[in-house]
């Protein structure tokens, strides 16, 4: 059994999405960050960045004690290399996928984050900041749309990287992009959307969250947990 420390972010839908399409045994425990509760201490002891998602794992491959793992692109390779699926062992194409893989941990995540705020959320409208994510959100879409124009996945066969990926287009429309800029890409996101897998892990961030899809910062209480953190949330 795997416990699934969540809430329904995107970096949270990469995981129910890998343990969905592979049906892995987990159990969803909620954290919701606009409440704070990323900040108690049995969530701390295993992801320190106070960050979802987390996770533990109670069987892993080798029989061993329980792993627990924090960062969402850590915890997509610990279950492809638990379960043998959706990352290749060929050499070549396995580094195809971990790369893209990457690519989403430093660049369209982040990014697409910082346009989240700078368009949505931050209260001051700094149009040098909102152009300049939503630019490079732009350029990002580009770089996928190029990839993606001659194979129906970003490493080929389907995998971890567009796990990745997916739930950080989803919300394109929020992040100031036209879909149909991107025909490629446009092709792809529909055709992930299909997977009843994926369909399966969305179900799931409703269950958990009635206020999915509705905008996460309404009250000011909200707002200061969210994005009013330094480092002394972490010494105290």
């Amino acid at each position: 059994m795997i416990d699934l420390h969540y809430w329904s972010t995107p970096n949270g839908h990469k995981i129910t999405i890998f343990l969905e399409e592979t049906g892995l045994p987990y159990k969803v425990i909620p954290v919701n960050i606009a409440k704070g509760e990323q900040f108690k201490p049995d969530f701390l002891a295993i992801a320190p960045n106070n960050r979802i998602p987390a996770m533990v794992d109670h069987a892993p491959k080798d029989g061993s004690k329980p792993v627990s793992i924090f960062e969402s692109g850590a915890m997509l390779v610990y279950l492809a290399e638990k379960t043998g699926q959706f990352l290749s062992a060929d050499l070549h194409a396995r580094y195809d996928a971990m790369q893209w893989v990457f690519w989403q941990m430093g660049g369209l995540g982040p990014m697409a984050g910082q346009n989240h705020h700078f368009r949505n959320y931050a209260q001051e409208k700094i149009t040098y900041a909102i152009d300049r994510y939503v630019n490079e959100t732009n350029r990002l879409y580009g770089v996928l749309n190029k990839r993606l124009s001659d194979r129906d996945y970003i490493a080929g066969d389907y995998s971890i990287a567009d796990m990745a990926s997916y739930p950080w287009i989803v919300p394109y429309k929020n992040q100031g992009q036209d879909i149909n800029d991107f025909p490629h890409l446009k092709r792809w996101l529909e055709k992930i959307a299909e997977r009843p897998a994926v369909q399966r892990a969305y179900a799931v961030a409703k269950e958990v969250n009635p206020n999915f899809g509705q905008p996460p910062i309404r009250t000011d209480e909200e707002r200061k947990i969210l994005f009013g953190q330094t480092a002394r949330v972490v010494k105290d």
